[in-house]
């Protein structure tokens, strides 16, 4: 049973890592001041989309939280903390999105001034950028699920056999952890989606078509809305949405295992073992 505890080791040795790359990445050189200068208003722009989406988020996710915990407390199978599980899984889905984002704004200007020396250190910095939202949806996953888990078994079903039902209200609560997570990762996905593209468009149609001016150039003002909506949905929505689908596999794998018998040294709790196990190795 020692190996559970495995789980969140690993998730948070992977958000060491995002934070270890993260730290070299703003050490890098982020050009002149007008580079710095443009930077800037694409980070204020994201910022400032991301931060008007989550207050509306956090307004749907308290009422969804309430309505799952009243529920929960009338079903025998489930528990009034479903909701609590809910709220922790989008907490750690908008975080997700915002770590990739945050990282993506600092590197995208250090990658173009990198670029101008040679195309290895351009690759170098953009990979980091990219890594950091990669290990910190990982990690978020691993260690939210993982040690979720350990918390809800500790107090349900502590000395339960795989097959009781205490052990089917753990997997339960944790399934409103996934629900939370994916909640979010639709917001994300689609609000910031449907911004993005309406940014490109826009600024494709009045600079390229209406003013003569090339794609993406600067003297086009529209173009800081075009990469304010990449940042916000290509990024922070991606990053929410794959911490989502993370989640929902793990978890599904997980309900599926506590169907399945297994004569194992983990008195059957393999098969719930094992997806967290890879999910935590990978």
């Amino acid at each position: 049973m020692d190996l559970f505890y495995l789980v969140p080791i690993f998730g948070i040795i992977a958000l060491i890592y995002t934070f270890v790359q993260s730290s070299w990445v703003s050490k890098q050189n982020a050009g002149n001041d007008r580079m710095k200068e443009i930077a800037g208003h694409i980070s204020d722009g994201a910022m400032a989309f991301l931060k008007a989406e989550y207050k509306i988020m956090g307004y749907f996710v308290i009422i969804v939280a309430v309505l799952l915990a009243l529920m929960g407390a009338t079903n025998a199978n489930s528990h009034w903390t479903i909701g609590i599980s809910f709220v922790l899984g989008a907490i750690l889905s908008a975080l997700a999105g915002f770590i990739g984002m945050k990282i993506a704004t600092k590197s995208n200007v250090r990658t173009a001034e990198a670029a101008k020396t040679s195309l290895s250190k351009a690759l170098k910095v953009s990979f980091a950028g990219g890594s950091v939202m990669g290990m910190g949806v990982a990690g978020l996953a691993v260690l939210g699920l993982g040690g979720l888990y350990l918390i809800i078994k500790q107090i349900f079903a502590p000395g339960a056999g795989v097959d009781s039902l205490e052990m089917e209200k753990t997997i339960e609560i944790l399934t409103g952890f996934s629900l939370g997570a994916e909640s979010i990762a639709l917001f994300a996905r689609v609000g910031g989606g449907i911004y993005t593209k309406a940014a490109d468009v826009g600024a494709d149609l009045v600079g390229k078509v209406e003013a003569g001016i090339p794609e993406d150039d600067p003297r086009n003002p529209a173009t800081i809305a075009d990469n304010v909506g990449d940042n916000v949905g290509d990024v922070a929505g991606m990053g929410a949405d794959l911490f989502g689908s993370y989640v929902a596999t793990v978890l599904a794998t997980m309900v599926l295992g506590r169907e399945t018998f297994s004569d194992d040294a983990f008195g059957g709790y393999a098969p719930i073992l094992l997806p967290m196990l890879i999910a935590g190795t990978g």
